[in-house]
């Protein structure tokens, strides 16, 4: 059974077509309801099923939290409001609060123009395909209502983000401090705005806030981990040590140093990695098939082992589940420590970087010198519904040739995109100009 709405990461899209309108996610929040927290009775400890909402700043989610809202309380089921809040507070708060589960209205690093809605269990991890396949089903049930003494109320829990920033604070070496240190936070105008900065704030940092004025419309607009100019003049302007851009959800790091360099996921990643095995053996860390593949090799040489799963961080948590395995990222700046929590969170990767520089008294450019990223080359080619790339001759032709020439000084990703008719054409070579003609090879294998 296929999933007709939830995509990798939840339900998304514009506002006002599709999923993303208030009718629907009115249904939705009864669907969740009957499935999630078990509302179709009491729960186990004799209570009423509760859900977390929270949300980041786009001025749609108070349409969409209202829709939710009702749909939960037909169902039965209580509801809390967060406000705004970052998505892995929201399963931070789902799990340490023993909620039913958690939900976050968010279109994470897209324009304000899009809103998704994103589920948690009660334990704070993403919902498997099987329990959204469930949800599917309900949603082509009729929606019901339950009577008026068992409907579902409404409370708002005020301190959310005071907990939030002390459970954040909490994954940073009490021996440690980041006394001296002039850090630039760029929020995206999104969920952090008054959690990132605090966190740095309270553990010594002199903090220069950038994108931390949401006004409904401006989330990821021109700032944030998807377009790190921003912070990159801003750490200039002000001479800082460090720049830290967290996307709209912030559950997304990239992060600049003083003379401007950006460092993506999977740099974050093997710093990451490589100060952990300075406590202990690291047995294994997860990438993606979009992972560099020097960070394979570099991780390789720790003497840590390194496996891929498929683009998405639900991918790769369910992989390091899978192995037993704790730390694993996307190059997006999506990274995973499962020693500290159950989902990828901004703040937090942030604080093990930065744990990692103040511990060995490090820059970054030193902790990854012994990590040079492979140029990547990325073509999308617009292909007809359905195409089956994998029959097509000259494109396996293609493949072969290219793979022959780079051997083990390179390597090949081709993918059908999950969102729309395009074909994603990856080459990664020593050499930039060798990357960018290999991939246009890939690509004009198709035409004709």
């Amino acid at each position: 059974m296929g999933r007709k709405y939830f995509g990798t990461d939840g339900i998304r899209g514009r506002v006002g077509d599709g999923a993303i309108r208030p009718e629907f996610v009115l249904r939705l929040g009864y669907a969740a309801g009957r499935v999630l927290a078990g509302a179709r009775g009491p729960s186990s400890n004799g209570h009423r099923p509760t859900v977390l909402i929270g949300k980041d700043t786009r001025i749609s989610g108070y349409m969409l939290e209202a829709a939710l809202e009702a749909g939960f309380s037909a169902a039965g089921v209580d509801v809390v409001l967060s406000g705004p809040i970052p998505t892995p507070a929201v399963a931070y708060l789902t799990r340490a609060l023993r909620l039913s589960a958690g939900v976050v209205i968010s279109a994470s690093h897209n324009p304000f123009e899009d809103n998704g809605i994103k589920f948690f269990s009660a334990d704070g991890n993403k919902l498997p395909d099987a329990v959204e396949e469930e949800i599917e089903a309900a949603l082509d049930r009729p929606m019901g209502c339950v009577g008026s003494v068992d409907l579902g109320r409404v409370r708002r829990l005020d301190d959310a983000a005071g907990r939030y920033i002390e459970f954040c604070k909490s994954s940073f070496p009490n021996a440690l401090d980041l006394k001296g240190m002039r850090i630039v936070v760029d929020c995206a105008h999104g969920a952090a705005y008054h959690t990132a900065p605090p966190v740095f704030h309270e553990l010594g940092a002199d903090v220069i806030r950038i994108g931390n004025e949401p006004n409904g419309l401006n989330i990821n607009d021109g700032c944030g981990a998807t377009q790190p100019e921003a912070l990159q003049r801003a750490v200039a302007q002000y001479r800082a040590d460090l720049g830290l851009a967290l996307d709209g959800d912030a559950d997304r790091l990239i992060v600049v140093d003083a003379t401007g360099r950006i460092y993506n996921g999977d740099e974050l990643l093997y710093v990451i990695v490589r100060s952990r095995q300075a406590n202990g053996p690291v047995p294994g860390a997860v990438g993606t098939l979009m992972s560099n593949l020097a960070l394979e090799q570099a991780i390789g040489r720790l003497g840590v082992q390194f496996a891929r799963a498929k683009v998405g961080d639900r991918y790769v948590l369910e992989m390091l589940r899978d192995k037993g395995w704790l730390y694993g990222g996307e190059s997006s700046g999506h990274l995973l420590c499962l020693d500290w929590h159950t989902t990828g969170d901004g703040t937090i990767s942030a604080l093990q970087v930065l744990s990692a520089m103040r511990g060995s008294g490090k820059t970054l450019a030193e902790l990854t010198s012994e990590l040079e990223l492979y140029p990547q080359e990325l073509i999308n080619v617009r292909t007809a519904p359905g195409f089956d790339w994998q029959s097509h001759e000259g494109l396996q032709a293609a493949c072969r040739e290219v793979e022959a020439e780079l051997g083990d000084q390179g390597r090949i990703l081709v993918r059908a995109s999950g969102t729309e008719p395009l074909l994603r054409l990856m080459v990664e070579a020593r050499e930039a100009d060798m990357a960018q003609q290999l991939a246009r090879r890939l690509a004009d294998s198709l035409k004709g």
